[in-house]
């Protein structure tokens, strides 16, 4: 007889619950608890959250360890921040400029005209189609250039922080084209609709929201399709694959560039969230902190990056407010105290020591059949 083909089923129970409750967080009870400021600095923080989604398909399920996800997110928010700020740039709004109609900081640096390769994001059309097809072409040539040439591990992770520090450079030193160190800001309105008001922040909050969920889906979609389970078995045996007759380079390309795709939603959704954008957010450092938050929800749980986000952002958000010249410190030995104690981040600690204890409070009844409560799945379960 042959053997019954084991079944991967999309959502488990426990995913549905898990599902359930980060919906309930983000869609009820933050708007309830939080006023409109704090609703709007979640918001923000939920746009990391794409990044992270994106790094636990690379690194957690994938192994492939990027230190430039900031260069993703960052040129999503560039593109809606161009189409942001030449809606804004209207010879009306700009008749007090030596040229109006071009955005400020270009009238600032004399030009006189808009840049061809700005022209095309005067259409909203264009401009969601860039957010996207523009990060994700980036992470496709970046790709194909490392993984074709097997350049993995710590070089690859290496290659795309060196990548981060020349874009913010680059994107520094055009000024006049790009904004400069300030980046591009007096961002007022999308397609006519003013995006500065506490209504429009918190409609653009349940949007964020609903977009996230959407990129969840997907990537348990990808995990827990074959191709998920290939890129476990690439992340752990990756020779042993290759050998199998697959393609390593093509599965590294696609999820790199499927993350680099959520990392731009991410982006553009914090452009419009926020109101502007700047190279602050494409260099080293963030593309640093978007790890940590990976790493702290847990780099195997897609769930868990979320919380993650969220922790490590309240935190970061309330050590900068209460102590200023030590959140830095305080950052750091948060991620430093997960690596040692907790190498699965939350996702662990739940699973590990939270899990048990409600089965023994709650038993559900199906004491036994103990395969059936068995608390990780092999995507789930890190390699040894």
């Amino acid at each position: 007889m042959q053997p019954m083909p084991i079944k991967h089923p999309f959502l488990t129970r426990r995913d549905i619950v898990g599902y359930a409750i980060l919906a309930a967080v983000i869609f009820v009870a933050f708007p309830l608890l939080l006023e409109p400021f704090r609703l709007n600095l979640f918001g923000k923080y939920l746009t990391y959250a794409f990044v992270a989604v994106g790094l636990v398909l690379c690194w957690g399920v994938g192994g492939i360890l990027s230190l430039g996800q900031g260069i993703f997110f960052g040129l999503g928010g560039y593109c809606m921040a161009m189409f942001l700020k030449l809606e804004a740039s209207t010879p009306e709004n700009t008749s007090i400029q030596s040229t109006p109609g071009i955005p400020d900081f270009m009238d600032w640096n004399q030009l006189t005209a808009l840049p061809w390769w700005w022209e095309p994001f005067n259409s909203l059309f264009f401009t969601l189609i860039a957010v996207v097809i523009v990060p994700v072409a980036f992470a496709f040539i970046i790709g194909v250039a490392m993984f074709r040439r097997r350049v993995g591990g710590v070089y690859f992770a290496i290659i795309t922080q060196a990548i981060a520090a020349i874009l913010t450079i680059l994107i520094i030193g055009q000024q006049g084209f790009t904004g400069g160190v300030n980046g591009i800001t007096d961002l007022r309105t999308f397609n006519g609709w003013d995006i500065r008001t506490n209504d429009a922040k918190t409609l653009l909050y349940f949007v964020n929201g609903a977009l996230l969920f959407a990129v969840l889906l997907i990537a348990q979609f990808v995990r827990k399709s074959k191709l998920g389970r290939l890129l476990i078995a690439m992340r752990d045996q990756e020779d042993r694959v290759r050998f199998s007759g697959y393609d390593v380079a093509n599965f590294k390309i696609f999820v790199f560039c499927l993350g680099a795709g959520f990392a731009a939603i991410g982006g553009a959704m914090f452009t419009l969230q926020v109101g502007f954008m700047s190279p602050t957010f494409v260099g080293i450092v963030p593309s640093i902190e978007m790890v940590i938050y990976a790493a702290v929800g847990g780099r195997l749980s897609i769930i868990g990056a979320v919380y993650g986000t969220l922790l490590v952002n309240y935190a970061k958000t309330t050590f900068s407010e209460s102590f200023p010249e030590l959140w830095l410190f305080g950052l750091g030995a948060l991620f430093i105290a997960v690596v040692m104690a907790f190498p699965n981040g939350l996702a662990g600690l739940w699973a590990d020591h939270v899990e048990p204890r409600l089965k023994t409070l709650w038993p559900r009844g199906d004491a036994k059949h103990p395969a059936s409560t068995t608390p990780a799945t092999a995507e789930e379960t890190p390699a040894e």
